[in-house]
């Protein structure tokens, strides 16, 4: 259920979009960010932070864009938010005891520090690496693509990230086991 409330505002915003045009997309987008991080709140009694600090930069940036009439400050929302990410998961390493993955996945998986390491690192190479993607897409191709790109490229490749790093904590934590059961015996 969480996960369709997040993309509300994403399919509101396309809506919005193929409707009239992106100015009035981003006024949409402004306007129902909010609302979902009320009813997410409503929900669970919590504030996703990460939802919270995308809808803080769909305010500042989208306000931007509809005053100045230019959309690059919205192209660069996606960019400024996972390069932002990618700081605090590198900052994770030496803040606290666990890193950000290591505290988001710990239960799923038996991994020691140096794998939860390299884990953290794939996870900020990836934001960072989305991250200039998404630039790359926006001043190289015109406004439809890039609004075709947020919704489905960005969400094909973290996808396909996610499936690949599954992958790699599936076997992963075999050869932890099995190197457990090895050294038992």
């Amino acid at each position: 259920m969480q996960l369709l409330v997040d993309y509300i505002p994403i399919v509101a915003f396309i809506l919005a979009y193929f409707y009239k045009d992106i100015f009035f997309a981003t006024g949409v987008l402004m306007a129902v960010m909010p609302v979902v991080l009320v009813l997410q709140w409503l929900m669970t009694k919590k504030i996703n932070k990460i939802y919270a600090a995308s809808t803080v930069l769909v305010l500042v940036l989208g306000g931007a864009t509809v005053i100045f009439r230019n959309p690059i400050f919205l192209y660069w929302k996606p960019t400024v938010l996972n390069w932002l990410i990618a700081i605090v998961f590198l900052g994770s390493q030496w803040i606290g005891d666990k890193t950000i993955v290591q505290r988001m996945l710990g239960t799923a998986a038996e991994l020691n520090r140096n794998q939860w390491l390299r884990l953290n690192q794939i996870w900020v190479v990836f934001f960072s690496v989305i991250g200039g993607i998404n630039l790359y897409v926006a001043y190289n191709f015109s406004e439809a693509f890039w609004v075709k790109f947020k919704l489905f490229g960005m969400l094909g490749i973290t996808l396909v990230f996610v499936i690949i790093q599954s992958i790699w904590l599936t076997l992963t934590t075999q050869k932890n086991a099995t190197a457990a059961e090895d050294s038992e015996t």
